[in-house]
């Protein structure tokens, strides 16, 4: 199948966000499967390919707006991806902490709690990888 410019501009984001090493990592774990090398390559197309490329607002800002997502929906797993873009986007470790605990007030501890702890062990494993 012939890929469309879509995908790869796609997935140059996708590695651009992630990181190359971080992307390869993934690539080689969680999208080693037949079912979930389908899955990546329509978030590539249509996520990274359509959405993150999108003008109007800068990466720094997408990102910030995906990790608030996560923590209001209690999405940690995509949290821990999500918090290494918006490190990789030049957000310090204190401004996303400030920005998930804002949201104490509006999504309720017991989610922000879960982020918060998240968030330590992202924060944990980058500067380990460094």
């Amino acid at each position: 199948m012939a890929r469309s410019e879509t995908y790869r501009l796609g997935n140059e984001m996708r590695r651009k966000l992630m990181g190359a090493e971080f992307a390869d990592k993934m690539d080689k774990t969680a999208y080693n499967n037949p079912h979930m090398q389908k899955f990546g390559e329509v978030t590539r197309e249509t996520i990274f390919g359509s959405i993150w490329t999108r003008g109007g607002i800068d990466l720094k800002t997408r990102t910030l707006i995906t990790v608030v997502s996560d923590t209001a929906t209690g999405r940690t797993d995509e949290l821990k991806i999500h918090i290494r873009f918006a490190l990789n986007q030049g957000w310090t470790e204190d401004e996303l902490s400030e920005a998930i605990l804002h949201l104490v007030a509006y999504v309720g501890a017991p989610l922000v709690r879960e982020a918060m702890l998240t968030a330590v062990e992202v924060f944990a494993e980058v500067a380990a990888e460094k």
